[in-house]
C-alpha cells in the first residue's frame, strides 16, 4: 500500500510540474559557465525538476546499498550467534531442575535412608 501511495503522489506532482511548465513557455536568458542563451521557461523547469529527481535517487540508491550492507551483515553476525548457540547447548530450566533433584537424591545421607525405611 505505501509504493502505491508514493506513485499517487509522484504522479500528482509530475502533473502540477507539467501544468506549472506549459503555462511558462516565453524565453528566458539563462547564464550558462561560457556564455548566456535564451532558452523557453517550460525547458528550464522540466530540466531543473529532472536533475533534482535524478540527484534525490542518487542519494537514494546510496542509501539501500548501505542498509542491504548493513543487513547482509547482521544476518551472517546472526547466523555465527546461532550456530555458537548450538554448539554450547544450554540448558533449558527443566533439565536444569532436574539434575538438581537428582544430585539430591544421590547426596542422601544413608540417615535419611534409614528413616525413609
Amino acid at each position: 500500500m505505501k509504493g502505491q501511495t508514493y506513485i499517487i503522489f509522484a504522479l500528482i506532482f509530475a502533473l502540477i510540474v507539467a501544468m506549472f511548465a506549459v503555462i511558462n513557455v516565453e524565453p528566458v536568458e539563462v547564464d550558462y559557465l561560457f556564455g548566456t542563451g535564451q532558452v523557453p521557461l517550460i525547458l528550464v523547469i522540466l530540466i531543473s525538476v529532472l536533475f533534482g529527481g535524478l540527484i534525490t535517487g542518487g542519494f537514494g540508491i546510496f542509501r539501500l546499498i548501505r542498509v542491504q550492507r548493513e543487513l547482509r551483515r547482521v544476518k551472517r553476525e546472526n547466523e555465527q550467534l546461532t550456530l555458537t548457540e548450538d554448539v554450547n547447548d544450554p540448558i533449558t530450566d527443566e533439565q536444569q531442575l532436574n539434575s538438581t533433584a537428582e544430585k539430591e537424591v544421590n547426596q542422601a545421607s544413608p540417615e535419611d535412608e534409614e528413616k525413609v525405611k
